[in-house]
């Protein structure tokens, strides 16, 4: 990390702003050599986190833009070394020529996560938060961008850090016995230790108890819509969305494949799955088309079944119903309220499934069915902000960490040396410390930054 790294900051796309961001040892230094403020200070005399007005200048040394410019010096910035950030005009011709001037003073292209990865290594935040960066820039609902930012502001980090403090505390006094024998070492009290590690085990215990709120959270509801062919799922994709998404037709088997899109209901995300329809067919393509509405629908917590309410009921019908499985939220969606009704409500009503009427072209009764929506799937208890395991990495490694806890608290119950306690306690300590990074792998550590786009 010795080497200087700059990146476009932004999207791609022409906009008002574009930021350009530099850092590394020699980023003041360097930026110093393409900018010049209008007041005629120096960066490297300059103030941290003020901003200048002044000149750019491309690698030919030609104004380039008329831009803002402030640094921030190690190792009071977000990576903990000299950092330069330019918000020029966005154009992406301006921004592309920035880094070719900086390139030409010896600065190099930065990585995908390269900026989030020197914050973790330079002990600006550890990985839970470095996580929560990615979180936070792919949040599609308030309550998990406020989950990330509160993540980022170390809510997990805090809690796993006490954690892990605990079980050191506890380590030390164990290995001070174990190689100690003949000194005179305050004795074990059984009960105080097993109290202990019993509160550690709680504490992780509720932790992961929030992760299967945290993948919704993050996720969405995997939300499958089925039904025969013709009943109008494309069109109930459509109107749900607000925009066509799916081609719709009055030919039965248009949709060949599964198409999927997120939208919120109320504070809940959902993941809508249009699927193919439920019909025997000779037709390869369409065939592959049910089977991965088969798959879908296994996948799903919730289920839109759509109904042709201008038409009786047909076997394809009762075979979609068939495929629900008891456990799954279903939802009995009739559609085509528009025409006249073949399907009445003592008939519906025989089937078990609450139902609305809507016409999914022209939106009528949408407004039922997103009452059906919420309460099919009710937002789950409130948890404080940071305090949902969102992360599927975090999640399992707090799990080792917990029955490692269980076996040593079970080890010590059945009174066993202390050495084969240690032992539990020490891997519980090195299943925290992957959450947080204090134990480091290479190849974690580059799995979680390569999600990070090129610029963050």
């Amino acid at each position: 990390m010795t080497d200087t790294i700059a990146a476009i900051a932004t999207g791609g796309i022409v906009s008002a702003i574009g930021i350009v961001r530099v850092s590394g040892s020699e980023a003041i230094s360097v930026a110093d050599k393409i900018f010049r403020a209008f007041s005629g200070v120096k960066l490297e005399n300059g103030e941290n986190r003020q901003m200048y007005y002044g000149e750019l200048h491309d690698a030919d040394g030609r104004l380039l833009d008329l831009c803002m410019c402030t640094i921030s010096r190690a190792p009071n910035s977000y990576t903990g070394e000299n950092t330069v950030e330019f918000h020029c005009h966005g154009s992406p011709v301006v921004l592309a020529e920035a880094l070719r001037s900086l390139f030409s003073h010896g600065v190099r292209q930065a990585e995908a996560g390269e900026f989030s990865k020197r914050a973790f290594l330079n002990g600006q935040m550890d990985l839970t938060q470095a996580e929560a960066v990615i979180d936070l820039i792919e949040a599609h609902t308030p309550a998990a961008a406020n989950n990330a930012a509160a993540q980022l502001q170390g809510a997990i980090k805090g809690k796993l850090d006490t954690i892990y403090s605990t079980l050191i505390d506890i380590m030390a006094h164990f290995h001070v016995k174990i190689d100690y024998p003949e000194e005179f070492i305050d004795e074990f009290d059984t009960d105080n230790y097993v109290c202990i590690l019993q509160g550690v085990f709680d504490e992780l215990t509720h932790m992961l108890a929030t992760h299967a709120r945290g993948k919704v959270l993050r996720d969405g509801v995997p939300t499958a819509i089925i039904g025969r062919p013709n009943t109008g799922k494309s069109s109930l994709l459509n109107a749900l969305l607000g925009y066509d998404r799916a081609i719709v037709t009055d030919t039965p088997g248009t949709t060949r494949d599964t198409i999927e899109e997120k939208l919120l209901i109320g504070n809940t995300l959902l993941r809508i799955i249009d699927t193919a329809g439920v019909r025997s067919t000779e037709d390869a393509v369409e065939s592959l088309g049910v089977m991965r509405t088969f798959d879908a629908v296994k996948r799903s917590s919730l289920v839109l079944l759509v109904f042709d309410g201008s038409e009786v009921l047909t076997q394809e019908d009762f075979d979609s119903l068939s495929l629900i499985p008891e456990s799954v939220s279903k939802i009995l969606v009739v559609n085509k309220s528009d025409l006249p009704q073949a399907l009445g409500d003592q008939e519906l009503s025989s089937l078990g499934i609450e139902y609305c009427r809507i016409c999914a072209i022209s939106g009528d009764g949408l407004d039922g069915l997103e009452d059906l929506i919420k309460k099919a799937v009710p937002e789950p208890a409130n948890h404080p902000a940071g305090e949902i395991i969102t992360n599927a990495r975090q999640a399992e490694a707090i799990s080792r960490g917990r029955d490692c806890i269980f076996r040593a608290i079970d080890a010590i119950a059945a009174s066993v040396t202390a050495d084969a306690v240690l032992t539990d306690v020490e891997d519980a300590l090195k299943a925290i410390g992957e959450v947080t990074g204090k134990e480091m792998r290479e190849d974690i550590v580059a799995r979680i930054f390569e999600r990070f786009c090129v610029g963050k």
